[in-house]
């Protein structure tokens, strides 16, 4: 196995409890199809499932669990916010720090919808100006769609400024929480965010292929995006309007809901601020034992709350070359590129060479972090 700090992109290691919910119920024959039937095996699928569904809801501080709506992942739940809430001649204000699955969706919305939008661009280390936020918002702005940290430089959004402008400005929040779902507490209803759009397989430490939406927000509602099986009210022609099954057609990932469900269990045993203690002192040794070294270059701003990236480059040596001596001589597993977020390399400069980006988490160890510093010390040796 690598030594992997690509925890960014994917968990590659899950709670042993994880593992053994998903084998459980795949092997044990007590998980049918939620809300299909009435006997022993469908009701205790749907119990299971409302319980992580509460779970969920208790855990981004969300009132109303019928509310907390799930999805495959963070991308499906921000194209559903996105396009389910903008109209023609809507205004979105967006910024430079976004992944793909923002900018994307807010592209094609401009494309078949006819909505506006805006792009606030981020300054030397990526960090956006809540004033420019504000300046960029007019009379039609209906949405300020916002990643909450950058996943190529670990940034981190402040929410409370985010949702206190929208809420001036009576316009809807909607945040993309992909890097910090269980990595930083957020609470909906303290900060006052409207819909919060997350995937389970990073630092939740759930399966791949299942995420959510929490959607605090009362009016407008959330167009359908999809319809079909509901287990209820077969003979209408409209698929029900209430959530969760307003946004829920079809057969729940039953599998990815209960591991997730786990994930979040684990994470609330050992404390949230454990675990992010633990992972940003990862990051935090990393950065200090490197940053001093001539030819490497490091983006982001290491002076306030971050996540557990540390994104750097090797004087003028393309990301992908580095990867590769990484992967090759040392057994190092990290991610280079352009990492689905290309107005934050125009920002920083890196569109052409991209970024070695190593991303922690409280699943590494001490020695694997040590084995790191000490790969990267012996390549800038031969520079």
């Amino acid at each position: 196995m690598s030594y992997y700090f690509d925890y960014g992109a994917t968990s590659l290691k899950k709670p042993k409890e994880v593992a053994d919910k998903v084998y459980e119920v795949l092997s044990s024959g007590k998980y049918a199809n939620a809300s299909r039937g009435s006997y022993y095996e469908a009701n205790n699928a749907f119990r299971e499932v409302y319980e992580a569904r509460k779970a969920v809801a208790d855990f981004f501080g969300l009132k109303e669990e019928d509310r907390m709506v799930f999805t495959s992942n963070s991308t499906e739940s921000l194209n559903i916010a996105i396009f389910g809430l903008l109209n023609k001649e809507d205004h979105v204000v967006t910024t430079s720090m976004e992944h793909n699955s923002v900018l994307r969706p807010i592209y094609l919305a401009h494309e078949t919808i006819g909505c506006n939008y805006t792009i606030v661009r981020g300054d030397k280390t990526g960090m956006i100006s809540y004033e420019d936020l504000e300046a960029a918002i007019r009379p039609n702005t209906k949405m300020l769609a916002i990643t909450h940290s950058s996943n190529v430089t670990g940034n981190v959004i402040d929410l409370e400024k985010v949702a206190t402008i929208c809420k001036k400005h009576n316009i809807i929040s909607v945040v993309d929480v992909s890097q910090t779902a269980g990595v930083i507490p957020i609470n909906m209803e303290e900060l006052g965010i409207d819909v919060l759009c997350f995937t389970g397989h990073k630092s939740l430490y759930g399966p791949q292929g299942i995420g959510g939406l929490c959607i605090r927000l009362k009016e407008p509602e959330i167009r359908r995006y999809k319809v079909g099986g509901s287990g209820v009210r077969t003979f209408d022609k409209e698929h029900p309007g209430e959530y969760p099954l307003r946004l829920e057609a079809g057969t729940l990932n039953t599998v990815g809901i209960l591991g997730l469900h786990e994930g979040i269990k684990y994470i609330n045993k050992k404390g949230i601020n454990n675990l992010y203690k633990k992972q940003i002192g990862f990051a935090d040794r990393f950065y200090n034992e490197l940053k001093d070294l001539d030819c490497l270059e490091f983006y982001g701003d290491f002076t306030k709350e971050r996540t557990a990236v540390v994104a750097m480059n090797f004087k003028d040596i393309p990301a992908a070359d580095v990867a590769d001596v990484l992967s090759e001589q040392y057994n190092i597993a990290i991610r280079p590129g352009a990492h689905c977020a290309p107005l934050m390399h125009e920002a920083l400069g890196t569109k052409d060479q991209g970024i070695v980006r190593f991303s922690f988490s409280s699943m590494n160890t001490e020695e694997e972090v040590d084995y790191a510093i000490n790969a990267v010390k012996s390549i800038a040796k031969e520079l």
